[in-house]
């Protein structure tokens, strides 16, 4: 990935990788979703007749997947799990490889309930059928935890009632790390990270195979291979699969993209990441930073005796912080973290791929994953010109110029006006979106930033502070579109117009007003040293000039 932070820090890495991350495919029998399919269906697996076709016996069928997977599991040692609301099955399933040894095949059932389409069978009163209704109650899902010898742990989350829909839950970093130790590349590998590589390079050309075309073809062997043996086969055996012609169809419903930053040390990446989130966090208008405690200090590898952070639950004050950076747009997120003990990680996630407007179906997953690495090259452009800004020399003084745009005459952007500089820092904030933003998002984020109203701050005087950037080129409008993207050039040159308003002129001449310093603060950081010499400074300079403070 060709992103300007990566190339800003490429002398503090060991190297660079990107990676398809978690993938959650939905598996669906095309004729179960419809009420004449789904009847079509029903009387191939019964010679013809639907007769029985009524809500006892679609009962019975789902009590019968129930005891048949029971039965399985208990004759070949496989545990079956009834899981509580709220309980997190992925750490069951983690915590249960810690412990286990697995080989190839199912090694776990998770029993939970969550919703699925349910037919109600309505008839008349002499019995004949009147209608066939589609419901969505809480019924019971069976998680079948799979070990797989090319794609590592997969999951596959079926509803025990007809028609059978399914979640396949994959993960990119187990597919790599399987591919890796066949090309005979070491690694270390901490969760869903590799914190250690001997050829990083040769690692990034595997993780790169994530994104080309073969891929669908991979995620359908590997679905395959495993749906119908190991899950469906619970609900109907070969011979009701064959007689009634039930396959699987397969479309992408989450994904997730990587690009992961190896430093050589890691407290260099912290000194970065944390400098890098204290500068944008404000500018971005990042609605969600959190830190997340439980660990006393940074993973390390050396530390054998250590229980693993993730796992710990600490009430005392830790001395080491993780911070997660997110930023949301609707079903997307971007975000970034540190993993591991020198891996600094930054995620395009698409929660619902009909968000992007390309296509759900298995054959659009490239097109999906080239989505998200735009996004996230976009991200990552975004914050490097947000954490360094720049202007050249004469932009304070063509700013409050009039322009022109088009045949019309607007005005300059004069930042001693509160509402320019709301609407400069909306513009800011929405930077990162991967569509780009219309008027009418605009407003709101100016709403949110400032607190006014729909009255105070109307949607016509949005649009026209929008058509007074585009007029100095701080925004674009995107073709065939009513949506507008600032430009990178454009994002350093409004960051640093900010910047230096609020965090350089506005505290110098606050602080030359104080006549006396006070004691000195306890904590007291470089850019605290660097204010107080500017201070100290510019007060002999105004004497000097004869400008009254």
């Amino acid at each position: 990935m060709s992103d300007e932070l990566s190339q800003q820090y490429q002398d503090l890495l060991d190297g660079t990788y990107d990676c398809v991350d978690r993938i959650v495919l939905n598996g669906y029998f095309i004729m179960g979703y419809s009420p004449g399919g789904f009847r079509v269906w029903w009387r191939l697996l019964h010679d013809g007749s639907d007769e029985e076709l009524d809500n006892a016996h679609l009962m019975r069928m789902a009590g019968r997947f129930s005891r048949r997977v029971r039965g399985f599991a208990n004759a070949h040692d496989i545990p079956v799990i009834d899981c509580r609301r709220g309980e997190r099955k992925h750490e069951i399933a983690e915590e249960y490889l810690a412990t286990h040894s697995v080989g190839s095949g199912l090694f776990l059932v998770l029993v939970a309930r969550a919703v699925a389409p349910v037919w109600e069978v309505e008839r008349t009163t002499r019995g004949a059928i009147r209608n066939l209704v589609s419901k969505k109650p809480f019924v019971n899902h069976y998680s079948f935890h799979i070990m797989d010898p090319e794609w590592g742990h997969v999951t596959i989350k079926m509803s025990g009632h007809p028609p059978f829909g399914t979640q396949i839950i994959l993960n990119g970093h187990e597919y790599v790390a399987c591919q890796a130790r066949k090309a005979g590349i070491s690694f270390t590998k901490g969760g869903n990270c590799f914190t250690q590589i001997s050829d990083p390079a040769g690692l990034a050309t595997v993780a790169d195979t994530l994104s080309e075309a073969q891929t669908i073809g991979r995620l359908t062997q590997v679905c395959e291979r495993w749906i119908y043996s190991a899950c469906l086969c619970f609900g109907l055996d070969f011979e009701e699969q064959k007689q009634t012609g039930f396959h699987y169809s397969y479309s992408v419903y989450q994904a997730e993209y990587s690009h992961n930053l190896v430093f050589r040390v890691g407290g260099q990446m912290d000194q970065v990441f944390q400098r890098m989130v204290d500068r944008t966090r404000a500018r971005l208008d990042v609605p969600r930073l959190r830190t997340l405690f439980g660990a006393y200090a940074r993973p390390h590898r050396d530390r054998k005796k250590s229980p693993a952070p993730r796992l710990e639950v600490v009430v005392e004050r830790p001395t080491y912080d993780l911070t997660l950076f997110k930023v949301h747009f609707g079903a997307l997120t971007l975000k970034g973290y540190t993993k591991g003990e020198r891996v600094l990680r930054f995620e395009a996630i698409v929660h619902n791929t009909s968000d992007l407007r390309c296509g759900r179906v298995l054959d659009k997953f490239p097109i999906i994953v080239t989505r998200l690495k735009g996004m996230l090259e976009r991200f990552l452009t975004t914050l490097d010109c947000v954490d360094v800004a720049f202007i050249a020399d004469d932009t304070l003084d063509r700013m409050p110029l009039a322009s022109q745009l088009g045949k019309s005459r607007v005005g300059g952007v004069d930042l001693n006006k509160p509402r320019i500089r709301a609407a400069v820092g909306a513009a800011i904030a929405l930077s990162p979106s991967p569509r780009g933003f219309g008027v009418a998002q605009f407003a709101s984020k100016v709403h949110h930033m400032t607190g006014q109203t729909d009255r105070q701050y109307s949607t016509r005087q949005a649009a026209y502070d929008l058509k007074k950037l585009r007029g100095k080129d701080l925004i674009q409008k995107l073709p065939a579109s009513r949506r507008y993207q600032a430009p990178p050039d454009a994002i350093r040159t409004m960051a640093a117009l900010l910047v230096l308003r609020d965090q350089v002129v506005r505290p110098i001449l606050a602080g030359i007003r104080v006549p006396t310093q006070g004691r000195k603060p306890a904590n007291w950081t470089a850019v605290d040293r660097d204010y107080e010499n500017l201070r100290v400074n510019m007060k002999a300079l105004f004497q000097d000039l004869g400008v009254a403070a």
